[in-house]
Order: structure tokens, then C-alpha cells, then sequence
């Protein structure tokens, strides 16, 4: 495959991720978020255990920097960002906490500066601020948060705060995943990352007793769960490391704005979510923001 179409599979990767909100918004409201996210990661296991098996082997031989690349792209960003994004669907309109996600260029440009010493243009900070001042608005609409409500946290607050934290933790995959993919291919990274994820969801879900959930689980909604973990997870991961394999950490999420494009499209049409006049404000500073850097970041540099 010529290394130009890498982005593109990047882009219909991201827009596969969107699909689920539907799907999302049903089961998390019956759900606990780490019970979800668990039999997410099961489903997509079993479809990508073959990749694995054939993986073990190559464990053995594994860096530090390797092993330390999948603790992060397999806890971080597979398992508790999953958990936050669901969270933030709970508490948040459910366009909102998909918008919000777009903070992901801006983390990831500032960790591949920290961690793989690509440099950003040097009108990254103006754009950063700019993108902040949007997501800002995105959260708090009204211009004014409210933190507490008595003596505990305001949950829109709460969301706001799973949604950014999800952003942080995605960004984080995609800097890490690189460092994943110089070790792994494409499809022994994705089949890791369920893999680890898997096991930390295992243990948390064991120590917190969610497992007498299954039997209680109708057929409706194992569907959902099943068409979540396939197209949104195993699929679109599938489909997000071959193109991320040839795409720049920094492009690659530009083309990751396809999944807002989508989810707006299916949250309206499935969710009724709408936003408000000034959080549509928001979303255009913010992708706005996104846009110029990606212009400013064709050439990434090497620092010394």
C-alpha cells in the first residue's frame, strides 16, 4: 500500500469509532463503565487471538521502552480512556464529549515534542491556546463552570473532566503506538493492546464483583456490546495501526477529525444530541485551531 492512502485509513478508522454512540448511550445507562469497556475488549479479543498467539514469542525479546509503550497504549489508552469516554456520555451531551476528544492534536503534539522529540511549528502555543479557548466553551456554554454542588462535584463538571481526560490518555496511544510499531506490526500491536487492557479490566472487574452482571445481560444487549467491540473496536484499530504505521503521530491526528464529522452526524440523527449556539462556537474554534496546525505540521523536525 503506498504510504499516501496511510492517513486516509486513519480517517475511516476514526469515523468507524463514531459509530457506536448509539450503542453506547443505551448500555451505559444500565451499566458500570469498567464492566462495558471489559466485555468490549473480550469481543475483540477473540477475533484478533490469532495475531496474538503468534505475538508471545516475540515478547521475550521486548525493550524496556517496548514493554513500557504497551502498559500505556494497552491501560492507558484503550482501557481507561474507553472508561472516561463512557463516563462523559453519562454526564455530558453526548456531541459535547465526542467534540472535546479534538484536544487530542494538541496533547499529542505537545507529547511527541516531550517523548519522540518531534518539534512543533513554533505557532503551536497560539494555536494550543486558541483550541483551549473553544474547548472552553464546548464544556461550559454558559461561560461560568460550576464546580461543586453542595458538598460534591457538579456532574457536568465530571464530565467534562472524563471527556478531557479521555482526550489526554488518546493522545498519549498515538504518540505511544508509534513507539509500539517500530517494534510490533500493525497487527501484533492491536491484538497487544486489547490484550493488556483485557487482563488490568479482568482484575478490576474481579475485585469490584461485576461479573455476577453477565447473567443478567439480555440479548439486545449483547448485540450492542458485540457490534460496539467489533466495528468501533477490533476493526477500526485494526484499520487505525496499519495507516498510523506510514502517518506521522501528528497527522495522524488530524485525520482522526473524521470521527467528529461522523458522531455529530449519528448522535443527531440517533441521539437527538444537539448543541448549543455557543458551544457550536466552540467546536469551529477548536477545529479551527486543529486545522492550522495540521497545515503548520507537514515538516516535523527532529530536535537535537
Amino acid at each position: 500500500m503506498k504510504k499516501m492512502w496511510a492517513p486516509v485509513l486513519v480517517f475511516i478508522a476514526a469515523m468507524l469509532w463514531a459509530t457506536d454512540g448509539p450503542f453506547r448511550a443505551k448500555v451505559a445507562a444500565d451499566l458500570p463503565s469498567f464492566f462495558i469497556v471489559l466485555v468490549e475488549h473480550f469481543f475483540s479479543l477473540l477475533i484478533l487471538s490469532p495475531f496474538l498467539i503468534k505475538t508471545f514469542p516475540k515478547l521475550k525479546n521486548l525493550s524496556p521502552k517496548g514493554w513500557l509503550s504497551l502498559i500505556i497504549i494497552g491501560v492507558g489508552s484503550s482501557a481507561l480512556a474507553l472508561i472516561f469516554f463512557t463516563e462523559s456520555f453519562k454526564l455530558l451531551n453526548p456531541s459535547a464529549a465526542i467534540i472535546l476528544q479534538k484536544l487530542q492534536p494538541l496533547f499529542a503534539i505537545f507529547l511527541a515534542y516531550t517523548i519522540l522529540k518531534e518539534r512543533p511549528h513554533k505557532h503551536f502555543w497560539i494555536f494550543a491556546i486558541v483550541g483551549m479557548i473553544g474547548a472552553y466553551l464546548i464544556s461550559f456554554p454558559t461561560l461560568t463552570p460550576q464546580v461543586f454542588e453542595g458538598e460534591t462535584w457538579n456532574l457536568h463538571f465530571l464530565g467534562v473532566l472524563f471527556a478531557v481526560g479521555a482526550a489526554l490518555l488518546w493522545a498519549a496511544g498515538t504518540v505511544f503506538g508509534r513507539i509500539a510499531l517500530s517494534e510490533f506490526s500493525w497487527k501484533e500491536t492491536t491484538s497487544l493492546r486489547f490484550f493488556v487492557a483485557f487482563i488490568f479490566l479482568a482484575l478490576w472487574n474481579l475485585k469490584d464483583g461485576a461479573f455476577s452482571l453477565i447473567p443478567t445481560l439480555s440479548a439486545a444487549t449483547w448485540g450492542y456490546l458485540f457490534l460496539m467491540s467489533m466495528v468501533s473496536g477490533a476493526l477500526g484499530l485494526l484499520l487505525y495501526y496499519r495507516g498510523l504505521r506510514d502517518t506521522k503521530a501528528s497527522v495522524a491526528t488530524i485525520a482522526e477529525l473524521g470521527f467528529v464529522a461522523a458522531a455529530l452526524l449519528v448522535n443527531y440523527i440517533f441521539l437527538d444530541a444537539i448543541l448549543l449556539p455557543m458551544q457550536n462556537l466552540g467546536m469551529l474554534i477548536l477545529l479551527f485551531s486543529v486545522l492550522m496546525l495540521a497545515k503548520r505540521q507537514d515538516v516535523v523536525e527532529k530536535t537535537d
